[in-house]
């Protein structure tokens, strides 16, 4: 089940960065690159970023995976985090969370996401649905990230 993950409950903000510990220190072993900004979050951090989560729970209310969106500007929506608990890699998880996202904001008409060039699973992951490769830069040398956008054709 998908719910709206609110920061200001401290239960809620540690689960998600353990998430984010686990999910991100991988795609940091994938890319080479031990920097990624959610790794370097904090509690309070994490809880004052302005960025607004949902995630995948079980059963049990464990968090198995989490998408975060911000707009930063008008007819804009940038997925700025998407994370799933490694042991769930490959069922689904994190295209429910994009799908979930792009239905609940089909006003908007233009989606961003960024992931690490060689982050082969993310870079197809986006292309399934729909996001398009816009840009490619280096961050730092040798590590290349990847901006996809998507346009939603059927906003208001």
């Amino acid at each position: 089940m998908i719910i709206e993950l609110l920061l200001d409950h401290e239960d809620t903000v540690h689960q998600i960065w353990r998430l984010q510990q686990v999910a991100y220190r991988l795609e940091a072993e994938i890319i080479g690159f031990s920097e990624i900004p959610p790794l370097l979050d904090t509690y309070e951090t994490l809880s004052q970023c302005g960025e607004t989560f949902f995630g995948e729970v079980d059963e049990y209310g464990e968090l198995q995976g989490a998408i975060a969106i911000i707009s930063e500007a008008t007819g804009t929506m940038t997925i700025t985090r998407m994370m799933v608990k490694p042991a769930n890699l490959r069922k689904g998880i994190a295209g429910k969370l994009i799908q979930y996202v792009l239905d609940d904001h089909k006003d908007t008409p233009l989606f961003i996401v960024s992931t690490g060039t060689c982050n082969t699973p993310a870079f197809a992951l986006y292309l399934k649905y729909g996001f398009i490769p816009f840009d490619t830069y280096e961050v730092v040398p040798k590590i290349e990230l990847t901006t996809f956008h998507r346009q939603q054709h059927n906003h208001v």
